[in-house]
């Protein structure tokens, strides 16, 4: 039981520190709508997709199977977006944007929602915020009329400013402070990253945004939150061209944002020498942390660091779980996450120690196979066990309207090409594997990682202790 409760802690951990990201975990008015090229192709998902006068673009996929309908937004701001002595802002606007409008008084949005019986949420990443409504399909427009107020009409002011400081506090406590491992990821990123603004995690700094001031927030809205910024993303039971009447009827009178959108340009400087560093945490098992450097999402390499993911640590036959789990038994839970990002992120491993193994013997299990998938050629099962399990992950993230609409949004804000959400599969099956000797040759080295110790507080040298008055 507690080999359960512990993955399923660190996972949601991982989950709730990248935003919608998966770990691989073992234990034990608009112009005419362009249909794409597979909008013919039987199996394949339709999507129609144009953009408003304002800057808005609208995706809208047709699926009259049940009757449910996605309202998404997916606005282009994340952490990285923020600014040195500002962190935070992104993740908290996902809280301030549920405290209402001009027309939706506080704390009747969800309530709308929920009363409507449909679900809302929504999710913040480094790069970019994510709000979504599931609602029966005959309360479309009531999704539709409630994300335009979102947009045009959020009441930002200092009740609703200090409310949310309070959520976030205590979203921090349970999250980071009070779940076992769970500073791991802004403890792993202030190590890895010198300059880049992924060197902070979404969660920020409170300090930072108990300093901020009210006029600080309001220019934070008008700069990211404007429709030129944004994907309105619908999936569900809709009539394409009803939609695109109620679409007009709320989106198109919202104005275009007049002040420039902040995108960094920054480039991390090359990783030349191995980061290591110990964090002494209320847990009874150590931890080995390991994260390498690795390319933005959408490259060659990115995809070949993804099928090599899901060799290492993607179920209970992956070889992480066979060797370190089960034949070892050095590790209670094993665990590799992609950190895949708008620029390069980071190839996170992670390790929990089983009872009576210590860290360093842990991490040397994990670095043997790793060097094990940079001098061996994967077999021709295994690769077409993997290959089999990526189309099977493929599928299922597109099994439902709400991933539908996520996925089209993603694809075309990333990459400018919603119609990945049908092609994309082929850029992983173009991976070798020989790509997945050569990627773990080139990346998995050494000198361009942070390796960082979770160790029991018991643990903690007396005079380290002692030094922080303790």
């Amino acid at each position: 039981m507690r080999k359960l409760v512990l993955c399923v802690a660190l996972s949601q951990c991982l989950l709730w520190s990248a935003g919608a990201q998966t770990p691989k975990t073992t234990s034990k008015a608009a112009p005419r709508p362009s249909a794409t090229a597979s909008s013919q192709t039987q199996g394949r998902i339709k999507f129609t997709e144009y953009d408003l006068p304002n800057g808005l673009h609208v995706i809208l996929h047709q699926d009259n199977s049940t009757p449910l309908v996605a309202v998404t937004v997916m606005y282009h701001v994340g952490s990285k977006n923020e600014k040195p002595g500002r962190s935070g802002f992104a993740h908290f606007f996902e809280h301030l944007m549920f405290e209402g409008s001009e027309n939706i008084k506080r704390g009747q949005y969800m309530k709308t929602v929920e009363g409507a019986g449909g679900q809302l949420n929504a999710n913040t990443s480094n790069d970019r915020t994510f709000y979504y409504e599931v609602m029966p399909s005959n309360k479309l427009e009531l999704g539709l009329y409630l994300e335009s107020e979102r947009m045009l009409h959020a009441k930002i002011d200092e009740t609703g400013v200090n409310t949310q400081r309070e959520v976030v506090k205590e979203e921090r406590r349970q999250r980071y402070e009070n779940q076992p491992y769970g500073s791991f990821f802004p403890e792993v990123l202030k190590r890895a990253y010198k300059v880049h603004p992924y060197k902070w995690a979404p969660i920020g700094s409170m300090e930072d945004l108990n300093a901020a001031k009210i006029e600080e927030f309001r220019d934070f809205y008008k700069e990211f939150y404007v429709p030129n910024n944004a994907i309105l993303s619908i999936a569900g039971d809709i009539n394409i061209e009803q939609t695109r009447q109620l679409i007009e009827k709320y989106f198109a009178e919202i104005p275009k944002g007049t002040k420039p959108i902040y995108r960094p340009n920054v480039k991390e400087p090359e990783s030349k020498q191995e980061v290591r560093d110990v964090v002494y945490d209320n847990i009874t098992l150590p931890g080995v942390f390991q994260a390498y450097h690795m390319p933005a999402q959408g490259t060659p390499d990115y995809y070949a660091l993804n099928v090599l993911t899901t060799l290492l640590a993607d179920g209970e036959s992956s070889r992480l779980n066979k060797e370190i789990v089960d034949k070892q038994q050095k590790a209670l839970q094993t665990s590799v996450f992609p950190l895949a990002l708008e620029d390069p992120g980071l190839f996170i491993t992670i390790g929990i120690a089983n009872m009576g193994t210590k860290a360093e013997e842990l991490e040397a299990a994990i670095n043997a196979e790793m060097e094990r998938v940079k001098k061996e050629l994967v077999s021709d099962r295994e690769f077409q066990k993997v290959k089999n399990q990526i189309e099977s992950d493929f599928v299922t993230r597109n099994a439902r309207a709400a991933g539908i609409a996520e996925n089209l949004a993603n694809y075309r804000m990333y990459f400018g090409d919603a119609n990945l959400i049908n092609t994309e599969l082929e850029r992983y099956n173009k991976v070798t594997k020989e790509d997945l000797r050569r990627v773990a040759n080139k990346y998995l080295t050494k000198e361009n990682r942070v390796v960082l110790y979770y160790l029991p507080k018991s643990m903690e040298p007396k005079k380290a202790a002692e030094s922080k008055g303790e």
